[in-house]
């Protein structure tokens, strides 16, 4: 139908909205929108697994290999280590990355490292972690990155964190995972070729453009201090979808001063409590996108983390089209999470 001959008054049953770092689309739903507090999770709280059991509560119980490195506390006990995973994803046997032909197909081994990162709380989760022990936690994850970003093996460090068993959490006890890889994911090469793009054609970061335009409306962003933004972007992929980001123009998350990991602490704090205590401890997934190690330059990139709640099931729509549907606005969201 000509635009011309629609109705002007007719209601707007739905938007596709771009991500104009990545290019992808996203549907926002309003006609099926609910309300947000409609998201909240029914489950019980996971299960807590018996802290005798917990393979985390006790590594040398459970023969978790030897740490890379551990935290303590004034009175002696350990509150953070970091071990390698007992069955990891990649092998570290080796800094040589051979490559195989099969027919057609193009093979790469499997090096790299695949870490754990513990606190010791074992029935606390990050919605329910103290400044000082997420800025310990994040410590930790620049700790770890400055020591292997130089390996021959690695090009590229992921640090992610899974709660809830619709997130893909095998263990209650909250945890996350650093992998250190000889690749970078689509998902960043992505995110790398549309801050270059953007700045190309606008002459500036596409993040800072971003965190720009959100203070000027002032209907995104659920918590700010000094260092950092916390905001539901506006082509969320999942209801309730939130980004942390630092204000201040940083390709490379490695270089994080000591006193903003405090206030990184503060600003990831706010976000994970504001999703506990909203939704009912929900299942989720975040993860840390930063520039990667492989030596070039990434200055027009900005580090990152994004936290994607699960409250939808992907349908054939979205498994056919890779387009995801939010039935929440990101500014109901917003509103919504302010309140926590």
């Amino acid at each position: 139908m000509p635009l011309s001959s629609q109705n002007k008054n007719s209601p707007i049953i739905s938007e596709l909205r771009q991500d104009i770092i990545t290019g992808d689309w996203v549907v926002i739903a309003k006609a099926r929108a609910q309300k947000p507090e409609n998201f909240k999770n029914p489950e019980e709280k996971n299960v807590i697994l018996d802290k005798d059991n917990c393979p985390f509560c006790f590594p040398e119980k459970t023969e978790q290999k030897k740490d890379t490195l551990i935290y303590y506390r004034d009175d002696g006990e350990w509150s953070l280590r970091v071990f390698p995973n007992k069955f990891p994803a990649f092998t570290r046997e080796s800094n040589i990355v051979r490559h195989y032909e099969e027919g057609p197909y193009f093979v790469m081994e499997g090096v790299g490292y695949h870490e754990l990162i513990v606190p010791r709380e074992h029935d606390k989760n990050l919605g329910q972690m103290s400044v000082e022990e997420l800025a310990e936690m994040i410590d930790s994850f620049r700790s770890r990155y400055l020591d292997l970003m130089n390996r021959k093996s690695v090009n590229y460090i992921m640090i992610i964190h899974n709660h809830g068993k619709k997130a893909g959490a095998s263990q209650p006890h909250p945890h996350c995972q650093l992998f250190a890889i000889p690749v970078v994911s689509p998902g960043v090469q992505l995110e790398l070729k549309g801050s270059e793009n953007y700045y190309k054609a606008h002459g500036q970061c596409v993040y800072c453009s971003i965190l720009e335009w959100e203070k000027k409306e002032n209907k995104r962003i659920i918590f700010e201090n000094d260092a950092f933004a916390v905001i539901t972007p506006y082509a969320s992929r999942t209801a309730f979808e939130i980004w942390v980001l630092p204000k201040k123009h940083e390709p490379y998350f490695e270089k994080i001063s000591s006193k903003n990991e405090f206030l990184l602490g503060e600003a990831l704090g706010q976000a994970m409590r504001k999703l506990f205590f909203g939704l009912n401890n929900p299942s989720l997934n975040f993860y840390l996108h930063t520039a990667p190690c492989d030596g070039r330059e990434y200055d027009r990139y900005h580090w990152h983390i994004e936290i994607l709640p699960r409250t939808s099931i992907w349908a054939g729509f979205e498994m056919a089209t890779g387009i995801e549907v939010s039935a929440v606005m990101p500014e109901d969201a917003a509103e919504f999470l302010k309140k926590i």
